[in-house]
């Protein structure tokens, strides 16, 4: 029987799982995950490419009521940029988590 390999695709050395036009970025057993929900996209050629994108920076904590969980949050024009202010507003809290 062949075994199963639960990998994920990594950005920066976290996990980045896509599940339609949301990503979650980070290790759900960290403090605190980035989540990424693409709002619109336009056609460019035959790709869609996200023009409108929200980040939250999320608790982990299954004790916070959802609302309460989110710690920011911002929107950005596109996939890149959303990335890379979720990248540092995560190590910014795991940092202050230690």
């Amino acid at each position: 029987m062949a075994e199963v390999k639960n990998e994920f695709f990594q950005y920066k050395n976290k996990p980045l799982v896509r599940s339609g036009d949301v990503l979650y970025y980070g290790d759900m057993k960290d403090k605190y995950v980035v989540k990424l929900t693409i709002k619109s996209k336009q056609k460019q050629g035959e790709l869609d490419i996200a023009d409108k994108v929200a980040i939250q920076l999320l608790s982990t904590d299954i004790n916070v009521s959802p609302r309460k969980a989110i710690v920011k949050s911002s929107e950005k024009p596109n996939l890149f940029l959303a990335l890379d202010i979720g990248d540092v507003w995560l190590q910014k809290a795991l940092k202050s988590a230690e």
